[in-house]
């Protein structure tokens, strides 16, 4: 057997009990002695999903028919269950467990822990399941617990064995029902009518006749691999959701408190030396809050450019953990850096002073997390000819990805004769810094036809045109635009006054794509 450790938690009344906890919160937390029961609702009827010690008392058992079970019980209160709640809860859970080991998971109605090498930090494998069934007792939660070398074995004794239970050899499962090898309905059923009743019986059993009976595909209905699982002849992973980041600080406490804003700058200082070992900087982070009934809460905050400035860091957090719910108290709190970059130690001064850059960032960081990152755009650029589609509005927490310029055709050649030049693309002329957010149609008053206007009404004000300069062609995306999308002309005009305007004219006279041509306002010059 190898090193490996593996804690399994079962908690069999753990929808029942979530639902107390909410009813003693609201003060409507019915008697002991009434029997209770969670319902959800199956192909025939409500069917019977938890049961409370009363109703068990009198007989009632999960998964049978309501109505069945109010014949025997009469005075029984039906209430109904809430699974995806229960879920959600496990979940939280999940997270929670991550004080005691680095690796937790959810296994069904569970929880599996790998404890390999932090036994020894709670006095010993016995130690450390009392001191988890003590916390969960403590969370209003009722467990069995197992610790055995693989998976398969510590999920068939926290179910099938004691209350508490240490394995150091799985030949301790021999005696165990088969309904412990995690195995499907009808499988069970089969094995026993065909007499195995215990693991022993199955592993005695001569293998080859086992083999052809049943599906290698499935391990819930093949004995045989749940039977190797258990028995550590072959491999299961724990897939551990949201794995802890490689930069982590964190800070237990021996006492509940209810402010964790004082240990703010302590864990941004330790993170920022863990990523400076490493010339990291963090551009987002996460802040998990763990409290002592279980529940659990996280605030995520970015930063524009990635930084080790711990101060800063701790900034973000202002103002975030006000509305947060302290209950009984916290008990752990730890920070992650969740993505970080390459930050190598730079020198922006002579003098050693600041980068000038900087104080922006950090001012953009500090606007994102008070108002939102949602809240805070920048301009974004796009690939495309027309002017309203050649940017938009990104995230400033985000950086801009470069724009790929229009790839030109490749000339043809006669064969035999050297390659011409590749041309490249063309550069767009002087235009507005900031167009109008729609194009506003003006009044115009034409010179010729086919040239600029030679006077223009916009916003009830005339505009006599003196110089201008254009036309400049854009055609219509055929790949984006509606049929019978006109062509635009822009021209770059001035008044008498000095103002400098953006104008298009909209398609031109008998196109076959509408009547006379519109013209527009689109930009004005600084």
């Amino acid at each position: 057997m190898t090193g490996r450790r593996i804690v399994s938690v079962w908690l069999p009344q753990f929808a029942m009990e979530r639902w107390q906890k909410a009813m003693a919160r609201l003060g409507n937390a019915p008697s002991e002695d009434l029997p209770v029961v969670l319902a959800i609702q199956g192909p025939h009827g409500p069917v019977i999903h938890a049961v409370n010690r009363a109703a068990r008392m009198a007989g009632v058992q999960s998964g049978a028919r309501v109505v069945d079970m109010n014949a025997l019980c009469p005075t029984l209160k039906v209430e109904y269950a809430d699974p995806g709640g229960d879920q959600a809860s496990l979940e939280k859970l999940v997270f929670w467990a991550r004080r005691w080991c680095p690796w937790t998971a959810q296994d069904g109605d569970g929880l599996l822990l790998d404890i390999s090498g932090s036994q020894h930090l709670w006095g010993g494998e016995a130690q450390m399941l009392a001191e988890i069934e003590g916390q969960l007792s403590l969370a209003g939660y009722s467990a069995r617990l197992a610790v055995a070398p693989t998976p398969g074995a510590a999920w068939a004794l926290a179910r099938y064995g004691t209350v508490r239970q240490v394995c150091h050899d799985t030949a301790d499962l021999r005696p165990l029902p088969m309904a412990a090898l995690r195995l499907e309905a009808e499988t069970l059923l089969l094995l026993h009518r065909l007499g195995l009743k215990t693991i022993g019986a199955l592993a005695d059993l001569p293998r080859l006749s086992l083999t052809r009976r049943f599906s290698r595909t499935n391990p819930a209905a093949n004995p045989l691999l749940r039977l190797d699982q258990a028995m550590g002849r072959l491999t299961e992973s724990l897939s551990c959701p949201g794995e802890p980041a490689d930069f982590r600080s964190m800070v237990r406490l021996p006492e509940p408190i209810f402010d964790p804003t004082h240990f703010l700058p302590g864990l941004c200082q330790d993170l920022c030396n863990l990523l400076a070992v490493q010339n990291k900087g963090c551009r987002r982070l996460r802040l998990t809050l763990y409290r002592t009934d279980g529940d659990w809460f996280s605030e995520v905050v970015a930063t524009s450019t990635a930084t080790r400035d711990d101060r800063h860091l701790a900034k973000l957090f202002e103002g975030k953990l006000d509305q947060i719910e302290a209950g009984f108290g916290f008990d752990l709190i730890t920070l992650e850096a969740l993505a970080v970059e390459p930050l190598a130690p730079a020198q922006a001064r002579l003098e050693g002073g600041e980068e000038d850059t900087l104080a922006l960032a950090q001012l953009i960081d500090r606007l994102s997390s008070r108002f939102g990152a949602r809240s805070i755009t920048r301009p974004a650029p796009r690939q495309s000819h027309v002017p309203e589609r050649a940017q938009t509005r990104g995230d400033v927490l985000t950086a801009p990805a470069p724009v790929k310029a229009l790839a030109a055709p490749a000339p043809l050649r006669i064969a035999g004769t050297p390659p011409a030049p590749v041309p490249k693309p063309p550069v767009p002329t002087d235009r507005p810094i900031r167009l109008l957010d729609h194009a506003e149609e003006i009044g115009v008053l034409y010179a010729v036809p086919e040239g600029p206007p030679a006077q223009f009404v916009w916003r009830r004000q005339t505009h006599r045109v003196t110089r201008y300069e254009g036309p400049e062609r854009i055609a219509p995306e055929w790949w984006h635009d509606r049929p019978g999308t006109r062509l635009r002309d822009y021209f770059k005009v001035e008044d008498e006054a000095g103002r400098r305007f953006w104008l298009y004219r909209e398609g031109v006279q008998e196109d076959g794509r509408g009547g006379d041509p519109r013209w527009f306002l689109h930009g004005i010059f600084a």
